[in-house]
Order: C-alpha cells, then structure tokens, then sequence
C-alpha cells in the first residue's frame, strides 16, 4: 500500500513537471524556484494550469463533505458579494465563497483586491472606446455607419468610422491607462505574485491550500 502510494505521489510530481516543461517550450527565466515562462501566453497559462489543480482539489474536497450543486461549490451562492461599476456604466459581480475564490486568493492573495484590478485593466480599452463619443467628427462617423445596410461594405467604407476609431483610440487608451495607474500596478505585482504560486503548486502537488487571504 505505502509502495503504490509512493508510486502515485512519483506520477503527480512527473505529470506536474511535464505540465511546466511544456507551459515552458518557448522560453523560461531562470530563477532560484521552479522555471517561470517569459512569454505572457506562457505565464497565463502557468497561473490557469495552477488554478485548474487548486479548482479540482477544493471541488473534491468540498464534495467528501456532502457537495453542493457543482456549480454553487465552483462559483459561489448568490448574492454575489463583490461588484464594480466601470465607468463604462456595466457593473460586474463576483462571489467569494466559491472554489474558484478559494484558488484566487490562494494565487493572488487578495481576491477582492485581485478583482477590482483585473476587471478594471480588462476593460481599459472599452473604456477608452466610449470616450470617443466625446469627439465631434466620431459621433458623425457613427451616424453615417448606422445609416449602412450590414451588406453594404461600400458604404460602411465610406463612413470613414473604423479608419477614424484607429486614430483616436490609441490617444484614449493612453490617457485612461495613466488614469488607472494604480490599477495596472497592482494587477501587475499580484499577477506576478500567482505567478510563483502557481509554479509552486505545479511543481510540487503537495502544495498546501490555505483558505482565506494570505500573504
């Protein structure tokens, strides 16, 4: 019994490996832990692996102990107890007492701090596409393209709004990126935080998941 549990634990730390080696084939920092990818594709899906393993653990434990609704273990019950509102007008909502919070504030070690950063930072560019409507010559462009039949790449051409949106929008997105500053730095240190979790966590299943904020 001790042998095949041995056996079992060898297979983890093997299949984990090969998920890193593979996260890794184009290219890794070197570090004292475990090889981090240096592409931003490679580190998303780093910390995505990291999070599935986390996921899948607590929906399992969750489930020894009499589950709930799948859906409920893996995203919470409502109501829902974080919300923003992006100056887009959408508010966005999220729970915490999922799995999938469970494995967000083991990665990012604040899941409400996590949330307010990665919803705003995800939609800097809808934000900045909105402003566009504060210039003139865009509403007028915007007319002219309501005015097009769906079919008609003639006239949706000619009303000049996709050219004009490509050059204005980068102006905007420059400005409501120094608007949220803030945001973007500490999407950036907690995203490179669950970066090392993650790797932690694949490198080693045994990885410990403690519950609530941690540091």
């Amino acid at each position: 019994m001790e042998r095949s549990a041995a056996r079992m634990r060898a297979t983890g730390r093997t299949a984990t490996g090969l998920v890193l080696a593979l996260l890794c084939a184009s290219g890794c920092a070197a570090s004292p832990g475990p090889a981090l990818p240096t592409s931003e594709q490679g580190r998303s899906d780093l910390i995505k692996a990291a999070q599935q393993v986390l996921v899948d653990r607590c929906l399992t434990a969750r489930a020894a102990a009499g589950p709930p609704p799948r859906e409920e273990a893996l995203f919470g019950t409502d109501p829902a107890e974080l919300s923003i509102t992006l100056a887009t007008g959408h508010t966005v909502r999220t729970h915490t007492d999922g799995c999938l919070a469970e494995a967000h504030r083991f990665l990012y070690g604040d899941q409400a701090r996590w949330f307010r950063a990665e919803v705003t930072v995800n939609n800097l560019r809808p934000e900045a596409q909105a402003r566009l409507s504060e210039e003139p010559a865009y509403r007028e462009a915007l007319a002219r393209r309501a005015a097009c039949d769906e079919r008609d790449t003639d006239c949706i051409h000619r009303s000049g709004l996709e050219e004009l949106r490509n050059r204005l929008e980068p102006a905007r997105l420059a400005q409501v990126r120094a608007e949220h500053r803030e945001e973007l730095t500490t999407y950036g240190r907690l995203r490179d935080r669950a970066l090392h979790r993650a790797a932690d966590v694949l490198s080693d299943p045994s990885t410990p998941h403690p519950k609530g904020n941690v540091s």
